[in-house]
């Protein structure tokens, strides 16, 4: 999806919003992998069929639309990834898992902090649900 943004939006806070995104969830994922491979957990290797539908939809919009569609889409998932992270922070029983989620759990609420104020900036209504 920040692919998309980066050679779809319009706008150029949208664009320097999905590098980051990138840069965080590869951050992350960097973390995630040494733990999961102790827990014999493998990540996926291609978006998910929903992920994938999402994509296509996006693919068919341009300009303002697709900035407002990518807007609405990230705080979604961010909002839906910050909810797993902090549970699994509050819940797990292992330290390295907790230890991961608590620190995915902060970069995620700044990225989500980030997407409000371009939801702000662009008068997308955000869908807070923290």
């Amino acid at each position: 999806m920040g692919q998309l943004a980066a050679q779809k939006s319009s706008s150029a806070d949208i664009k320097q919003f999905s590098e980051k995104m990138a840069q965080i969830h590869e951050q992350l994922s960097d973390q995630l992998k040494p733990v999961a491979q102790k827990l014999g957990v493998s990540e996926p290797k291609e978006p998910s069929k929903k992920e994938k539908q999402e994509i296509e939809q996006m693919q068919s919009l341009s300009g303002t639309d697709f900035d407002t569609a990518f807007i609405k889409a990230m705080m979604k998932e961010q909002q839906s990834d910050l909810k797993d992270f902090k549970s699994e922070a509050e819940m797990s029983q292992n330290s390295n898992v907790k230890r991961v989620a608590e620190i995915g759990e902060a970069l995620i609420s700044q990225h989500l902090q980030l997407i409000e104020q371009i939801a702000q900036k662009h008068n997308v209504e955000a869908l807070s649900q923290r």
